[in-house]
């Protein structure tokens, strides 16, 4: 893991769109499975996933059969995890609210959620059932109604679709479950096919199939993002300790070969010791083949000449996770400016928030927290302005409206406003 004078680091990572031939193989499964539906889904899924699949949707007796390949274990911790993220997103709720103004309009706006959702949970080596949890409890304090799942089926050698996946979906009331992967999956929500219904949005992560094909469908539908590999940037100071901070660097390296993960830091002598804990913790991970490249390629000790020169640095980079390991984190808070999620303290470790604490796990990526959010309830409303005016608004104001929309060049937008008035002149000349 290099170290280095932070003014000499350059991330150099770009969102991916993919190659041309993912980009063509894509908008070939998209439009066959516009026009021919389910048969599309059917085909796709026997050439990807080698599987033959008789029925797409999942059954009751599948999901309760998947309960008994699950341990008990996990099974406490997801209905836990599952309470804590459902509390701090209630939080997030809003409201309608109708403004009475003194002349007698009504403005006014209508928060309504979105009717129908699709969600995207990877299947096989990248099972993650706490996506499961993080994309739709949101949606369902948003007052979601329905929520349609994906999931590829089983690959070749694998029995049904994984456990976990299902057991965890069942628990936060999910059992509109759809075995099919891939672009195929996202292109039967977004347009609906004979199995499954369209939906008003997608979202979850997926592999670079899915991501390409969410990117083609936006417009039809919304989706959430196109999330880029996993960041993190941990600023520390000689309060922290050198394993803790290698761990959670390590913790994000393990996602992918391009995940980023970053120290910033003002100490030369806290800089060489995590180095060379890193060093000896990744050595002993399982998933070495994958944290190695990701620490050789994008990992960086950066140093800085000051903590508030740190600070800089890391409102620069917008990581999508940020740890604070320094000694007063709760002071520095106010001066982070872009970050998706602020981790403060020495025990409030990376994993804390990816499963169990309660904030959403989905996050902006490639430096997009300058501009966007976590996943939120707000993901899953829509707004509606409401406006009533008055007879009396109107004759104050509708003078007014006709100047500028005359100003624009509209003749009639200023016509619809003066027939009102003129009818008013006749009334009452």
């Amino acid at each position: 893991m290099r170290i280095m004078p932070a003014a000499e680091f350059k991330l150099d990572r770009e969102v991916d769109y993919g190659t041309a031939d993912q980009n063509e193989a894509v908008q070939a499964i998209i439009e066959s499975v516009r026009k021919e539906g389910d048969a599309a889904v059917h085909r796709y899924s026997e050439k990807f996933d080698g599987v033959k699949v008789p029925e797409l949707r999942i059954s009751e007796e599948e999901i309760r059969s998947a309960y008994e390949r699950v341990d008990l274990e996990f099974l406490e911790a997801i209905r836990e995890a599952a309470v804590n993220i459902r509390s701090f997103h209630e939080k997030q709720k809003r409201s309608s609210w109708m403004d009475l103004q003194p002349d007698g309009s009504l403005l006014g706006q209508v928060i309504r959620p979105l009717k129908r959702v699709g969600l995207y949970v990877p299947g096989g080596k990248a099972a993650y059932p706490s996506s499961v949890l993080m994309n739709a409890i949101p949606a369902q304090v948003a007052g979601v109604q329905e929520i349609a799942m994906v999931t590829p089926p089983a690959t070749a050698g694998e029995e049904g679709v994984n456990p976990y996946i299902l057991v965890a979906a069942a628990e936060v009331g999910i059992r509109e479950i759809y075995r099919v992967g891939g672009a195929q999956a996202v292109a039967a929500l977004a347009f609906g096919t004979e199995s499954i219904p369209a939906v008003d949005k997608i979202v979850g992560p997926g592999n670079i199939y899915v991501a390409l094909a969410k990117r083609s469908v936006y417009g039809v539908v919304d989706i959430d993002s196109i999330a880029g590999p996993s960041e993190i940037v941990v600023l520390a100071d000689d309060s922290a300790d050198p394993a803790f901070v290698a761990a959670d660097l390590l913790s994000q390296a393990e996602h992918d070969e391009m995940a980023s993960a970053v120290l910033v830091t003002p100490s030369e002598e806290l800089a060489r010791k995590v180095q060379a804990e890193v060093i000896r913790q990744l050595d002993i991970l399982p998933r070495k083949s994958i944290a190695g490249p990701s620490i050789r390629d994008y990992g960086a000790i950066l140093t800085v000449g000051s903590l508030k020169e740190g600070i800089a640095v890391v409102n620069r980079l917008a990581p999508e996770h940020l740890e604070l390991m320094i000694e007063s984190p709760m002071e520095t808070l106010p001066y982070i400016e872009n970050a998706g999620a602020i981790f403060l303290g020495p025990y409030s470790s990376e994993p804390v928030g990816d499963y169990w604490a309660g904030p959403n796990h989905v996050l902006p990526t490639n430096g997009t927290a300058r501009f966007s959010s976590p996943l939120n309830v707000d993901d899953f409303i829509k707004k509606s302005s409401v406006i009533y005016y008055s007879r009396e608004a109107l004759l104050k104001n509708g003078r007014k409206i006709i100047t500028l929309a005359e100003h624009e060049g509209l003749e009639a937008h200023a016509r619809a406003i003066r027939v009102r008035l003129d009818k008013e002149d006749e009334t009452n000349g």
